[in-house]
């Protein structure tokens, strides 16, 4: 019975002669014959706010993040391209690192100021319309906001290890400081940290997911949450992804480089 299940991603740093015997203690793990309810371990995991049973945790080694900030923008653009791009949409999801689910939810529209008149193809591209932008908070007050949900959420503690998630690294290398540069505003340091979720994906998969999020989905046998290129629901999809390739054991590891 056991023997047909597949064996999880880190699996794979086992020899051949000892995956067997793996195989019946992930067995055993599942079905709760190894599991002890009230344990020390799980009073612990609970303490920290990390209630997933032992039974889903050792369905995946742990991460090396407490919390994953699933972040992906949404920016006024036009054929051909406007310049300078502005944030209309700023939304992040708190991911658990343990669980692997979604804890909290940032999410604002932006006025822009620039081309203050959303363009047709901006708002067939990213269905935000121009009432869901005019009147919303500057850049520079979102920002001021997000920062504060950080603090909230207790994200700007040094003991807590959290880092940001994007589909490409266009969100945090090119829009947000090009943008801040021409607005004059600094850049908070826990943004210039993040994980390329197409090159996560690459890794643990072994191709290259041209299409980006369509590609991750159907590589992955999911079904797409949402709009494409509506920023909240983008971030749901990358969520999603980032949980499957958890369950198969992938161990996400910062992709940019230092600024």
């Amino acid at each position: 019975m056991f023997n047909d299940s597949p064996l999880p991603y880190w699996s794979r740093r086992f020899p051949p002669s000892l995956r067997p015997g793996l195989r019946l203690l992930l067995f055993f793990l599942s079905v709760g014959i190894l599991k002890k309810s009230g344990s020390t371990t799980s009073r612990k995991l609970a303490s920290h706010g990390f209630g997933a049973s032992m039974a889903a945790m050792s369905s995946f080694p742990p991460q090396r993040y407490h919390y994953f900030l699933v972040l992906d923008f949404e920016a006024t653009c036009d054929k051909p391209q406007l310049h300078p791009q502005e944030i209309i949409e700023f939304p992040i999801l708190k991911l658990n690192g343990r669980t692997m689910e979604i804890e909290s939810t940032f999410h604002m529209y932006v006025q822009p100021v620039v081309h203050p008149q959303l363009t047709p193809f901006c708002t067939e591209l990213t269905g935000i319309i121009q009432g869901m932008v005019d009147g919303q908070p500057s850049l520079q007050q979102v920002l001021e906001r997000v920062d504060e949900w950080m603090a909230k959420e207790g994200l700007l503690d040094p003991s807590v290890k959290s880092i940001f998630v994007t589909c490409g690294d266009w969100d945090l290398k090119v829009m947000l400081p090009g943008q801040c540069q021409y607005l004059g505003l600094p850049v908070a340091d826990y943004f210039k940290q993040w994980i390329n979720l197409k090159k996560a994906y690459s890794f643990a998969m072994g191709s290259w997911p041209k299409n980006g999020l369509l590609d991750m989905n159907k590589g992955l046998n999911l079904q797409h949450i949402g709009r494409p290129h509506s920023g909240i629901d983008d971030c749901k999809n990358i969520a999603n992804i980032m949980k499957t390739l958890a369950h198969r054991g992938f161990i996400f590891k910062q992709t940019s480089k230092p600024f």
